[in-house]
C-alpha cells in the first residue's frame, strides 16, 4: 500500500496535466553548425549561444533539462508539451537561436553571409524517466568525449 502512494505522488511530480491529457515528452537533440565550422570555440560566443537558446526554449514554453555547446554542434535534453512535434521544437530552437545570435554577434555574419548558422542535418531520439539520467550524463561528458576529436 505505502509503495503504491509513493508511485502514485511520483506520478504526479513526473507528468503534466493538460485538460484533457496527461504526460510528458523528453527530447535528446543535437545539430550542427553549417560547414561544420567551429564557431564556439570562444568562450564569449559559447555563453552567447547557450543564452540565445535558453532564451528561444523560454519563450515557446520549452524546459531544457541539459545543455552542452561544443565547437561545432549542440547536445540538448528539452522537456515539450504534446502539442509540438520533434520538427517544430528544432525549427524553434535552431531558427530563434541563430536569429538571436546574429543579432548579438554580428562579426559572425562574415562566416555565415546569408544567416545560415545551423546544417540542415539533426538528430532527434526520445528519453525516458529511467534513461534520463544516463542521457544527462553523457550530455554533460561531452567536453571530454570530444576532446581529441575533431568530428562527432
Amino acid at each position: 500500500m505505502e509503495q503504491q502512494l509513493q508511485l502514485s505522488e511520483n506520478y504526479e511530480e513526473k507528468y503534466q496535466h493538460y485538460e484533457h491529457s496527461v504526460g510528458t515528452i523528453m527530447l535528446h537533440l543535437e545539430w550542427c553548425t553549417k560547414y561544420r565550422y567551429k564557431m564556439f570555440r570562444k568562450e564569449e560566443n559559447k555563453n552567447l549561444l547557450c543564452a540565445c537558446i535558453r532564451r528561444a526554449a523560454s519563450l515557446h514554453d520549452i524546459k531544457i533539462i541539459e545543455l552542452n555547446v561544443q565547437p561545432e554542434h549542440i547536445h540538448c535534453i528539452v522537456l515539450v508539451k504534446f502539442s509540438f512535434s520533434v520538427s517544430k521544437v528544432l525549427q524553434i530552437l535552431k531558427g530563434f537561436s541563430s536569429k538571436l545570435f546574429f543579432e548579438n554577434q554580428e562579426k559572425a555574419r562574415l562566416r555565415y553571409p546569408r544567416g545560415n548558422l545551423w546544417s540542415r542535418g539533426k538528430f532527434a531520439s526520445s528519453v525516458g524517466f529511467v534513461q534520463l539520467d544516463v542521457v544527462r550524463n553523457y550530455v554533460k561528458t561531452q567536453d571530454e568525449h570530444h576532446s581529441g576529436n575533431s568530428t562527432l
